[in-house]
């Protein structure tokens, strides 16, 4: 079998990670103890190997082209996956280490995600955890994430789902709304109803409120003058100040609940949900650090919905 690497290559691989890492080739060369001039005839055989510019040089700072930036998340990813390789054939397996990038929705990352990270820290003190918040849909590859939750029942091909927890709906509204609009008693009643709408955003569309009937989930069409797009959070902040009626997650609304902030109403019609689950390419290689993050969210969230709908 004919050599794809060589010594020289790999070598060139970590400098040019380096390089990347510090936007600078000097930075790199202190880091690897060589000399800025040793680092850039490294990364100039690797952009001579692979036909691609690589980096955007000025006298300041050296910055990755968007395809040294692709290749940059691979090579982190491939050597990650070396390192882990000897350590689990030698038996020397080390604590995980290093940064996590995980990628979830805002009503998710502010009641579910945030609040678990401070424990998981105390248990793997050495990782570092990256958190972004946003409805969009992320690219693994280029956007540089190692995890991503996500509210759908199927993903994309080539990546793997992890179910998280089962998160319940219910309707709700303030008490001053109510005082005006009388609660509904049916799914009937909403249609003389402000119904506060969420646009999802990869579609554009609203998205319909889910309530059961006889036993069965379905669809309830409603409609109104108030509609969010982006972030579900806005629906329950415009349902707090009286707007009209809000379908969303319990949890963002549990407490509000509980405090009299908000009222739920069509219980009897309630108990629909949607799923949430961890994301991540089947392609790519679990690193110790992001599959301890994967467990322990996989395990808290178990655990957490075990507790809440356990009958009592």
């Amino acid at each position: 079998m004919s050599r794809e690497f060589g010594e020289a290559s790999l070598g060139s691989i970590e400098l040019f990670c380096l390089a990347a890492d510090q936007e600078s080739f000097t930075a790199a060369a202190q880091q690897a103890g060589i000399t800025p001039a040793a680092v850039s005839r490294a990364i100039g055989r690797l952009e001579e190997r692979l036909g691609v510019r690589l980096f955007v040089r000025s006298t300041r700072r050296v910055r990755l082209t968007d395809g040294g930036r692709e290749y940059h998340t691979q090579c982190r990813q491939a050597l990650a996956q070396l390192v882990d390789a000897e350590r689990q054939l030698t038996g020397h397996q080390a604590a995980p280490a290093g940064l996590v990038r995980i990628s979830a929705p805002t009503s998710f990352g502010h009641h579910r995600l945030l609040p678990l990270l401070p424990a998981f820290r105390a248990l793997h003190p050495k990782v570092d955890v990256e958190v972004h918040l946003s409805n969009r849909n992320i690219d693994f590859t280029a956007d540089g994430f190692d995890l991503a939750v996500r509210a759908r029942e199927q993903v994309d091909s080539g990546l793997i789902a992890r179910k998280l927890m089962d998160a319940e709906l219910t309707v709700v509204g303030a008490p001053q709304y109510l005082a005006r609009c009388p609660p509904p008693a049916s799914p009937a009643d909403l249609a003389s109803h402000e119904c506060i709408q969420f646009v999802l955003p990869r579609t554009g569309q609203r998205v319909p409120w889910r309530l059961r009937f006889d036993g069965e989930e379905r669809d309830a069409q409603t409609a109104g003058s108030l509609t969010c797009s982006e972030d579900i959070l806005g629906c329950a902040t415009l349902a707090r100040a009286g707007a009209g009626l809000a379908q969303t997650y319990r949890f963002i609304v549990e407490e509000d609940i509980a405090e009299g902030r908000l009222v739920e109403v069509l219980k009897p019609f309630g108990g629909a949900s949607r799923p949430f689950s961890l994301i991540y390419p089947g392609s790519r290689h679990m690193s110790l650090r992001v599959r301890a993050l994967a467990d322990f969210l996989a395990s808290s969230l178990h655990r957490s919905s075990t507790q809440q709908f356990s009958p009592a």
